[in-house]
């Protein structure tokens, strides 16, 4: 494998990178590689890891704070407390920058930003455990993950961490960054159900509406998750992936239905 690009000198615009994390020690360090020679400064916040998490990322670089879990949208907001360039670019352990989006953040690094522009738009691709790219046809996201935090933030909330631009304040940057979202099926399961009991705890859905949203919807999010999200590309797996979140989706239904508020 070749080398990862890297700037002639310190990139013009300053960025600090900011990760939150909790017991990512078996990935955090290809996300906090993957920025080197980008950001100048690593910012990691961690939840509680009770595995090696904080001393991999003290040992590559970053700089570690401690901060008890309320949310996704509040860790993420005390991330950009602890910043120190008003550029950001926000990542999440399981995420990493392959060469293609290296080289595009360099070259849009090494000039001033429009002063419009106050954020960029990513795609994020899906990979599967143990592969080190996206399947073909991958599914994908697109998120802000690169902002001026003096001109927008993450929301104050636990479960809605996605920072909202009007299209005149939005560039885009076109190669994707990879998002190695689970590490096994069993992960998936378990990310997903404390997720849905954050969210159980902030939304509220009316009870007729979701009786009749539990009969159809685990079927229709298979169908979306196998064939719009291109899981079949994926073989088994991917029937495997699909099947999962479809049954997920009963669950966190359930817990609209019972009203569940437990943390």
């Amino acid at each position: 494998m070749d080398a990862p690009t890297q700037p002639d000198r310190a990139l013009p615009v300053a960025v600090s990178c900011t990760i939150i994390a909790q017991n990512e020690a078996d990935r955090i360090v290809r996300c906090i590689e993957s920025v080197k020679g980008i950001a100048r400064e690593i910012v990691v916040i961690d939840s509680g890891s009770t595995d090696e998490t904080v001393a991999l990322a003290e040992r590559h670089g970053a700089v570690c704070h401690f901060n008890p879990w309320t949310g996704y949208g509040q860790q993420k907001r005390f991330a950009e407390d602890k910043a120190r360039h008003d550029w950001v670019l926000n990542l999440d352990a399981d995420e990493w920058l392959p060469e293609p989006v290296r080289a595009e953040l360099i070259d849009l690094l090494s000039r001033p930003i429009p002063p419009e522009i106050r954020g960029f738009a990513f795609t994020i691709s899906h990979v599967y455990p143990g592969h080190a790219r996206p399947r073909p046809l991958a599914d994908y996201h697109t998120y802000v993950r690169l902002y001026d935090k003096t001109r927008c933030r993450f929301p104050e909330s636990s479960v809605f961490d996605e920072i909202k631009l009007a299209p005149e304040h939005r560039g885009r940057v076109r190669a994707p960054v990879y998002h190695q979202s689970i590490r096994s099926l069993g992960h998936l399961i378990a990310k997903n159900k404390a997720y849905f009991r954050l969210q159980a705890r902030e939304v509220r859905k009316a009870r007729l509406p979701t009786l009749l949203r539990i009969c159809v919807e685990p079927v229709t999010t298979f169908l979306k998750y196998y064939l719009v999200r291109r899981h079949i590309t994926g073989g088994v797996y991917g029937f495997l992936v699909a099947s999962t979140i479809a049954g997920l989706r009963t669950y966190r239904l359930a817990l609209f239905l019972k009203g569940r508020r437990e943390p």
